[in-house]
């Protein structure tokens, strides 16, 4: 056994009518790469949803990317689970075909140990798909899973993955007792979570080519929305210091050429004066061709026209809005995020700033407990009214979240019995449901 312990790190396939890369990374999986790396471990990183994954065919063979760095998976049909058979869709395994994986487990050296991740809970075939693999290779070498999936259903990813090990909650520190104690190893710098900073970069170089990277200034959300998990994957709300993230930034376009940066904040937004904004105008005085990105969606409150200004001058090029629904109704049960008067003043300021139609869309959540089909239209037919385009966030239920015993209550499938239900395409708590209903409701939100 080598004197320097293996870890080897996997981001599993993922099963599933549909999938696409939206600056999508293990982001969590990255950042214990660089913890260990920090605590003199080594590491390999295997990411199965990697386009560039080597092995995989020519690279005018590749999946097409667009022009942001996003685009599609590798993938190949699969026969859907029992439980989905009257679904009227194709399913699919995303990322590249096993026999590539496989090889590349071969080409290895035994690791010591197994780092998984998880991410949403009805993407467990995928997970346990990838375990076999794994398995199949090194029998003996113990598997640790973490992630969304083993963190919102332990019980049910220890019964049906049957890991040696399950992490829940942010892992850095758990994982590094639980690895020394396999290795014999002595972790002398584990990360110390009230100080963000301290924590070593998410190890990106791990990846062969690098079409982007995933950024976060934070950790956890200081609001409470009843359909959202944050606070239970990331209890409590951290920042990091307004150096440290414009550090990394410079790191990887310096050392990469990154262009394309996606922010992963849950709250980027929240005291901007004193948060993005000096990391934006640091930036622009550096005067970087850099581009940014918000997937998970900016709070619409925190936007005005000042605002909006650097955030266009700074490369902004995707903004995400959520916006939820304009039953505002709605909006004040769920703790009063924003109103409609806050939403026009952010659509305008932004429209004012020089953002064009295509650069802006709203999230709409559909198929909530409760909800109906006519506040969804009407949410869509307002957000198209303002020139800006609707982007259907289907709502999935998410285990110990407050909408989840409503959501068990009011859903068509049985949600307890196997998170295949819980898929968004699914779209399990939507009433009345059809499919034809659900195309209207498409076709309604195309711009």
């Amino acid at each position: 056994m080598s004197s320097t312990p293996h870890i080897l790190l996997i981001n599993p396939y993922i099963w599933d009518f549909t999938a696409f890369d939206l600056w999508a990374k293990p982001l969590g999986l990255l950042y214990l790469a660089g913890a260990l790396r920090a605590n003199e471990y080594q590491v390999h990183l295997l990411d199965c949803l990697d386009v560039h994954f080597k092995g995989t065919e020519p690279p005018d063979s590749l999946p097409p990317r667009k022009i942001f760095g996003t685009g599609k998976y590798f993938r190949q049909r699969l026969a859907k689970p029992p439980a989905l058979l009257e679904i009227p869709k194709y399913y699919y395994r995303y990322g590249v075909p096993p026999a590539v994986f496989l090889q590349a487990l071969k080409d290895l050296p035994p690791p010591q140990a197994v780092l998984m991740t998880s991410s949403m809970t009805y993407w467990y075939g995928g997970v346990i798909e990838t375990v076999e693999l794994v398995r199949s290779v090194f029998p003996e070498t113990p598997i640790i899973l973490g992630g969304i999936y083993a963190t919102l259903m332990p019980d049910h990813a220890q019964k049906t993955v049957n890991p040696n090990y399950l992490i829940t909650g942010p892992g850095e520190g758990a994982i590094l007792k639980l690895l020394d104690s396999i290795t014999g190893q002595t972790s002398r710098h584990p990360p110390d979570p009230a100080d963000l900073d301290g924590y070593p970069l998410p190890a990106f170089d791990l990846y062969p080519c690098l079409d982007y990277v995933c950024l976060m200034t934070s950790r956890g959300c200081p609001f409470s929305c009843p359909y959202c998990a944050s606070k239970i994957l990331q209890p409590g709300f951290r920042r990091r210091s307004v150096e440290g993230v414009v550090n990394e930034i410079t790191y990887w376009h310096r050392s990469k050429g990154i262009l394309d940066f996606a922010f992963y904040d849950d709250a980027l937004l929240i005291s901007f004066e004193n948060h993005l904004g000096p990391v934006l105008e640091a930036l622009l005085r550096q005067n970087r061709p850099l581009r940014f990105h918000t997937p998970n969606a900016l709070h619409v409150r925190e936007i005005n026209l000042e605002r909006a200004q650097l955030l266009y001058k700074a490369g902004f090029k995707t903004l995400r809005l959520g916006l939820e629904t304009t039953n505002w109704e709605r909006q004040k049960s769920w703790g009063g995020k924003m109103g409609q008067e806050d939403f026009y003043r952010a659509v305008s300021s932004l429209r004012k700033a020089g953002f064009e139609k295509n650069q802006i869309e709203a999230y709409l959540l559909i198929g909530l407990p409760g909800q109906t089909l006519p506040e969804i239209e009407q949410t869509i037919r307002e957000v198209k009214t303002l020139g800006l385009r609707p982007r259907l966030a289907e709502y999935s239920p998410l285990p110990q979240t407050a909408l989840w015993e409503e959501a068990c209550r009011s859903s068509r499938f049985p949600l307890l019995e196997d998170p295949l239900f819980h898929n968004n395409s699914l779209l399990p708590c939507l009433t009345p449901f059809s499919w034809e209903t659900v195309q209207a409701l498409k076709d309604t939100a195309r711009v």
